[in-house]
């Protein structure tokens, strides 16, 4: 009879530590996944980068001039609008939510906007850059001077990989660097390699990237420091994540029954014998 419960606790254990370490059908693939992250990140900043201005684009464009009376026509277009500040995937955060802070104009399907006085002018093809040169010297016909402010309010980055908040976020006013992006995904999880933070960068189709240690403080000198419209980030997992995706997820559980059942064989076995 003992043999006969030596033999089944010895069968006992040997499946359950068969179940405990089997691996998880899936996890090489989602590993595949990880390893394929910058192929992934570079498709992100081609469709979210633009070099040019671009329909919907939503510009803050400001006049400023010795004579402040002289640009008040210029300078009727104040919106009262709200821009998106920070957008969460999934609604689990609420959205925070900037006035625009300034005259707003929303470029349209034709690539116009309607401006004060100069009624409308094309953005097409232009940057930021070129196209306030160009409303600068359309000014100076009736200002002396003009100081032109111009910068996007749907200035957008993306943040993915190993964050509280992974998503797409908009910047109300059209600055962000590295570490107010991460803040605004809630900042790295405990399974995120602060010393590989990559950065993907689309300037005019052609991409860069660079990978990042958080550790290391001159970071800060780094071009990618200070980031761009449609730039990606993303932050890679840690040996600790990779193990666990290799895992069965219903570890945890195959112990416990594991316990239990050896647990029950031991207090035959003494009943038994006795």
């Amino acid at each position: 009879m003992n043999f006969r419960f030596l033999s089944f606790l010895f069968l006992a254990v040997s499946f359950s530590s068969c179940s405990v370490f089997q691996k998880k059908p899936d996890a090489e693939s989602e590993l595949n996944y990880l390893k394929n992250i910058e192929q992934i990140a570079e498709e992100t900043s081609v469709r979210t980068a633009h070099s040019t201005i671009q329909q919907g684009d939503q510009l803050v464009i400001t006049v400023m001039a010795k004579d402040l009376d002289v640009v008040k026509p210029f300078n009727q277009n104040y919106s009262s609008g709200e821009t998106l500040a920070n957008a969460q995937p999934g609604g689990n955060v609420n959205a925070v939510v900037a006035p625009a802070a300034g005259p707003t104009y929303t470029v349209d399907s034709e690539g116009m906007i309607d401006f004060p006085v100069l009624g409308k002018l094309s953005t097409t093809g232009k940057s930021i850059d070129e196209f306030k040169n160009e409303l600068r010297g359309r000014l100076t016909r009736y200002i002396i001077n003009p100081t032109v402010s111009m910068k996007l309010a749907n200035y957008k980055v993306t943040v993915l990989g190993e964050v509280n908040r992974p998503g797409e976020y908009t910047i109300a006013d059209g600055k962000a660097t590295l570490l107010s992006a991460l803040g605004l995904a809630g900042d790295l999880t405990m399974y995120g390699k602060r010393d590989d933070v990559l950065v993907v960068r689309n300037v005019d189709g052609v991409i860069s990237k660079e990978r990042i240690n958080l550790g290391d403080a001159s970071f800060i000198t780094s071009p990618y420091y200070h980031l761009k419209q449609g730039d990606v980030i993303y932050v890679s997992p840690n040996r600790s994540r990779e193990i666990a995706a290799r895992q069965n997820p219903n570890t945890g559980l195959y112990i416990s029954i594991a316990s239990v059942t050896l647990g029950l064989l031991g207090l035959l076995v003494t009943v038994f014998k006795k």
